[in-house]
């Protein structure tokens, strides 16, 4: 028999569940001094480059780092040093899939509808590697981001799905963000602490 459907007070006491622990979690990433948060992105980002320099060359996509992210746009300069394409999500209407633009060191840039940086101009591309950035992320490997579904329209849609990377800290970790029926699991987890595989 199939599983029966949560119960709209489920479903509503997860939505609050979750709105509190996105508070809280980008207060607590918010709150990180400069110096600590350079240490730890230095061991984010050596462990992302032991896991993507040794490959081929790809289409990267990642997002211009707001409220405390991660910054991956050093290790994407890197890349395409190496001859790797990076691009940026960029959003084109409230409830669609986003799209992706080609993004290098040089890039104009714009902002979008929510303040976020994005190439002002570049090619649109399909990328093979994704890194979505995670406000929660659990050991099951699914993330809450900052609730507008964008990350999991867009992986839903492209096909073949891109490798699904959630990068962050540590501090972001819990037992369990209650995903919803919408929510994709993570291709995997790189924070300071190392790189978790989840396929």
């Amino acid at each position: 028999m199939p599983a029966p459907s949560p119960s709209s007070e489920h479903i509503a006491d997860s939505r609050v569940f979750r709105a509190a622990l996105r508070r809280e979690k980008l207060a607590a990433r918010m709150a990180l001094d400069e110096t600590t948060h350079a240490a730890l992105s230095a061991r984010v980002e050596a462990h992302l480059a032991a896991l993507l320099a040794p490959l081929p060359p790809r289409t990267l996509a990642f997002c211009a780092p707001v409220r405390g992210e991660f910054d991956a746009r050093p290790l994407a300069s890197l890349l395409i040093e190496r001859g790797w394409q990076a691009a940026m999500p960029v959003v084109e209407s409230a409830d669609a899939p986003m799209g992706f633009r080609l993004w290098t060191p040089s890039s104009a840039m714009d902002s979008d509808r929510y303040g976020i940086p994005i190439p002002a101009q570049g090619h649109a591309v399909i990328p093979e590697i994704v890194l979505l950035p995670l406000v929660a992320f659990d050991p099951q490997g699914f993330r809450l981001g900052y609730g507008g579904g964008y990350f999991d329209r867009t992986l839903a849609e492209l096909v073949p799905r891109p490798w699904a990377i959630g990068v962050g800290f540590e501090l972001a970790r819990v037992a369990d963000i209650r995903p919803h029926a919408h929510d994709i699991r993570l291709d995997a987890v790189v924070t300071e602490a190392g790189i978790v595989h989840h396929t």
